[in-house]
């Protein structure tokens, strides 16, 4: 894949320059999209009669944005491939079949919830699994997808605190991943709880509940009234008695996106045209 890139390393361009680029990004825009290709037609033209350093300048950044974007989907697909075993005849079939090119553009359609290096990771490694995996349907795979947008990083973090702990605190999470000591009152206290109750309302995680031998939950016998001389305080953000786990959908999050397939062919990702460093 080529990236053409238009802008050098040392500043914005130049006025002249700059009005050829804004309007050669609205001829663009406007030969993909017909439905407003009149407007923004109207527009490059006004613009090529007064040139607009501001509107230049939105424009570079908005190519360079673009760029970065691509740069970042094509790393990912190279990862991807590099660690799947393309011999094996279930894994080729499954990478060419619709199904699963499905969920690559569902992927990079929805690419902007991919803010960061993490969350990349998460997306390359449920593509990666989705390839070799049946343990879950691509409906599944699609609502992991989803999840990538949808929950914040620190979402995550309390999810992998959770995975395999057999049941933990609030306020063990907490601390496994790094938090210092808040007041109850305190705008980080409120996050976690909404944190908590997002993950609970999707189906991530629960609280542990005992089962009988066909699965069923039992039901937890009914909590004593406290005394008068009791605890009048509610129960604390950072509780240290009930416990969390995650839901089987929550389990299988984490084997699609927290598993790194080891990689099969060694490549260091490098976008076309850049020089190798001296």
């Amino acid at each position: 894949m080529t990236i053409d890139a238009r802008f050098p390393n040392d500043g914005p361009p130049e006025e002249s320059n700059g009005g050829k680029v804004a309007r050669g990004a609205l001829q663009v825009v406007s030969g993909a999209v017909p439905f407003v290709g009149g407007i923004l037609s109207a527009l490059a033209g006004a613009w090529s009669e007064r040139e607009q350093a501001k509107i230049n300048q939105f424009f570079e950044q908005w190519v360079r944005m673009l760029e970065e974007e691509i740069r970042e989907k094509e790393a990912t697909v190279v990862e991807i491939m590099s660690r799947l075993d393309l011999q094996d005849e279930k894994v080729a079939a499954r990478v060419e079949s619709r199904e699963f090119q499905s969920l690559v553009k569902k992927t990079f359609r929805d690419w902007s919830g991919v803010e960061s290096e993490e969350k990349r990771v998460l997306i390359r490694n449920i593509l990666s699994n989705a390839a070799c995996s049946t343990v879950s349907s691509d409906d599944v795979v699609r609502m992991f997808i989803d999840w990538i947008s949808r929950y914040s990083e620190m979402h995550f973090q309390v999810i992998g605190a959770i995975y395999n702990s057999g049941g933990i605190t609030r306020g063990a999470i907490w601390r496994k991943i790094g938090k210092g000591q808040v007041r109850e009152d305190s705008a980080d206290a409120d996050l976690y709880k909404l944190l908590f109750r997002d993950l609970s309302t999707g189906s991530v995680i629960r609280q542990h509940r005992e089962t009988d031998y066909y699965g069923n939950f039992i039901a937890k016998p009914a909590a004593k009234r406290s005394s008068p001389g009791g605890s009048k305080t509610l129960t604390s953000a950072f509780d240290e008695e009930d416990q969390y786990v995650l839901t089987e959908l929550g389990q299988q999050f984490v084997h699609y996106a927290m598993t790194d397939l080891p990689l099969r062919i060694t490549y260091q990702y490098k976008p076309e045209g850049e020089k190798d460093a001296l």
